[in-house]
């Protein structure tokens, strides 16, 4: 899979649904506040940089843009609900790849279609993962790593934030490319994973580095490898997981805003540029670096992009390792 900076997207006209209203209610758009919904709860890291976004779109417009958390099911509550709500540009989400990826072939019925019933606006961000072990576990790298695994089949264990989560499905990638069989133990809190990971309960996990940066400068834990298709600035002498051995594996989870099929094209150009203008200032891209987020950005078309690409990828993903919902 390549990596969300790496794709080459023409940059022509895209083909946008016809709008529904008029030009001149596009134009008088935002008349009243905007409904940003999070498909998640307050507090997670999708929350925290919806808020930055909908701070700097406040701004930007001189309008309120009103944070609403509908968590549930993966997120696909609270996105459902956008999908059906009117293409006025009064109701955005903030999707992710599990939205708008991966959830599309995990659950049996999300109550929507990621392509058909969204119009893409802008990609906002990416983080990627980083693959970290147990103090006193013999491997000090991924070649180790996998050596381990081989000699010791199905018995080495992978925590992870839950069924379908990015870290999950970065286990079931690593048993596939190395040709090894792992044992994944789910949590229903990735604090807990890192937890038991910290205290030698469990022997490795992919996770993000927001949650295990801290706990890898103190030495508690040991990262092996991260995600991405170029080192992290955290962690600048930890090698990507190609440099490591594995050609092709990047992962990076990945945040975009979307508003429902058919919101008029001059809204979504208005809101596109006014994004890319909020990812382009030093301040904003400082906080959400912080937060372990890269800026990403582009046109709308780069989104569309990576959400069919990304559709395809973990399909195959989680058909082969027979993934089920928690």
């Amino acid at each position: 899979m390549r990596s969300i900076e790496r794709r080459a997207i023409l940059l022509g006209a895209a083909a946008l649904a016809a709008a529904p209203l008029p030009v001149a209610g596009a134009e008088d758009w935002p008349a009243r506040p905007v409904r940003l919904v999070i498909p998640f709860a307050a507090g997670t890291t999708t929350d925290s940089v919806g808020r930055l976004l909908a701070q700097h779109l406040s701004r930007a417009f001189g309008q309120s843009f009103v944070v609403d958390n509908r968590s549930g099911a993966g997120g696909n509550v609270g996105t459902a609900q956008v999908a059906k709500a009117a293409p006025d540009g009064y109701t955005l989400v903030l999707g992710t790849i599990g939205t708008h990826a991966i959830n599309v072939s995990l659950y049996p019925d999300i109550g929507f279609d990621p392509v058909r019933d969204f119009t893409p606006i802008a990609p906002f961000g990416a983080t990627p993962a980083v693959l970290a072990v147990r103090r006193g576990l013999e491997a000090a790298n991924l070649a180790e790593l996998i050596a381990l695994a081989k000699r010791r089949p199905g018995t080495l264990t992978f925590a992870s934030a839950g069924n379908g989560t990015t870290g999950h499905l970065s286990q079931v990638m690593l048993d596939r490319r190395a040709g090894i069989e792992t044992v994944h133990v789910p949590y229903r809190s990735g604090a807990q994973a890192v937890t038991d990971l910290i205290s030698g309960k469990v022997d490795a996990m992919f996770y993000h580095f927001l949650a295990l940066g801290p706990h890898i400068r103190e030495g508690s834990i040991r990262a092996v490898a991260v995600t991405s298709d170029r080192r992290t600035e955290g962690l600048p002498d930890v090698p990507t997981m190609v440099e490591a051995g594995l050609p092709g594996f990047v992962v990076v989870a990945w945040w975009g805003l979307y508003a429902p099929a058919g919101t008029p094209a001059p809204i979504v150009a208005r809101l596109n540029e006014a994004v890319n203008r909020f990812l382009s200032d030093p301040e904003a891209q400082a906080s959400l670096r912080a937060q372990g987020v890269d800026p990403v950005g582009g046109p709308a078309e780069r989104l569309a992009t990576l959400t069919r690409e990304e559709i395809a990828t973990w399909r195959e993903v989680i058909r082969a390792g027979g993934i089920r919902p928690d």
